[in-house]
């Protein structure tokens, strides 16, 4: 009996060493925001909804997901200008100090970069800039107050201004988020940016390596062939051979076919599934769907609003129209019905339910694809 504590004793050890070392690689929080300022990101820090007004326009973006030294040796990006933006997950004080993206520049393409750090003054936190594409909505006090040529900015000093160098120039921003899906209601935010980086017909790449996404052939030559090849380099292959056997153990283990059979407990009501069963049982009988349309409704507005990349606050349905319209590309018919079926007070019928709630899994489905 006591032998069989102490074993039970070890492969518990195991098993919590073995969750430990999983928790640690894998669900440790992330400290840094690569995917804020990223074309692929929804959240109010991405800029997915300016990548998609580009495109709309009739000027992408190409997504570039390699190092910017690649750029220089690509045979299909040599004979042609180009301008390369790049917007930081965080404020740097870096800007750009590598030689090649210096003599890049002096040949006559463009860099953009939205992030550079300044100094704060005085000025509002959040102001209006006047710009040849109306106002624009600007979110930091931070200013450049000497700047070699201001491009949007007030009496306290630059938010936006450029350095030529050669027959190329440098563009600087303040804030990373000048376009960011927080501003889709400001449009001249949108339309500024794009004034930025189309001037003089070039290519426009956009840096998504700076923000974790790399092509295939990038993948397979910075980590191997294969996650197996990459494993044996490093001390980790060791480590998991140790926890995929002190798995095996345990499973063995727990599954021991000549002991004696073990009864199994009744199981347990769970009182919350009961509760909303017994709750929906008194609703259906009082023939009553106001309380779960009005429930369902409001949460999935705010859904619909969090994957828009909008504030978590309610806010009026033709915001939502028209920021899921410009994302989807739906007609926005198919949101206005659902949305005016929600607000309305009559009760519905069972089949009117279902399928109320059918069409609101299809406007989910629309960002899952």
């Amino acid at each position: 009996m006591i032998k069989l504590s102490r074993r039970r004793l070890i492969i518990l050890s195991a098993i919590a060493l073995l969750a430990v070392i999983v928790i640690t690689l894998v669900a440790a929080p992330s400290t840094t925001k690569l995917n804020s300022g990223s074309t692929y990101g929804r959240a109010p820090d991405g800029y997915g909804a300016w990548y998609a007004f580009m495109s709309e326009r009739g000027t992408p973006v190409q997504r570039w997901q390699k190092s910017f030294e690649q750029l220089l040796t690509d045979k299909t990006q040599q004979d042609s200008s180009g301008t390369f933006l790049r917007i930081y997950p965080q404020l740097t004080s870096e800007g750009f100090f590598w030689l090649g993206e210096h003599e890049w520049v002096k040949k006559g393409n463009t860099l953009v970069i939205l992030g550079i750090s300044q100094p704060a003054t005085e000025a509002s936190f959040s102001t209006e800039q006047d710009s040849s594409m109306g106002k624009v909505k600007i979110d930091t006090s931070r200013r450049n107050k000497n700047p070699s040529e201001k491009l949007l900015g007030d009496r306290f000093g630059a938010v936006v201004w450029a350095e030529k160098i050669g027959k190329g120039r440098v563009i600087y921003c303040v804030t990373p988020h000048l376009a960011a899906n927080a501003y889709q209601d400001f449009r001249s935010n949108y339309e500024f940016l794009a004034r930025l980086v189309t001037q003089g017909g070039n290519s426009v790449w956009v840096d998504e390596y700076l923000h974790g996404y790399k092509d295939k052939e990038v993948i397979a030559r910075e980590i191997g062939e294969n996650l197996f090849s990459y494993l044996a380099k490093t001390p980790l292959l060791p480590l998991l051979i140790q926890a995929a056997i002190a798995t095996i153990i345990a499973i063995w283990s727990g599954n021991r076919r000549f002991g004696k059979p073990t009864q199994l407990s009744t199981p347990t009501t769970e009182n919350s599934k009961a509760y909303i069963e017994a709750l929906a049982g008194v609703l259906q009988k009082a023939k009553s769907s106001e309380f779960l349309v009005l429930t369902i409704a409001k949460e999935e507005r705010r859904q619909l609003q969090k994957a828009l990349g909008l504030e978590d606050k309610p806010l009026e349905s033709q915001v939502i129209v028209d920021a899921w319209v410009q994302q989807t590309g739906r007609s926005p018919a198919d949101l206005e019905s659902l949305l005016n079926a929600s607000s309305r007070k009559s009760a519905m019928t069972e089949g009117d339910l279902l399928a109320w709630m059918e069409k609101w899994q299809n406007i989910r489905q629309s960002f899952d694809k």
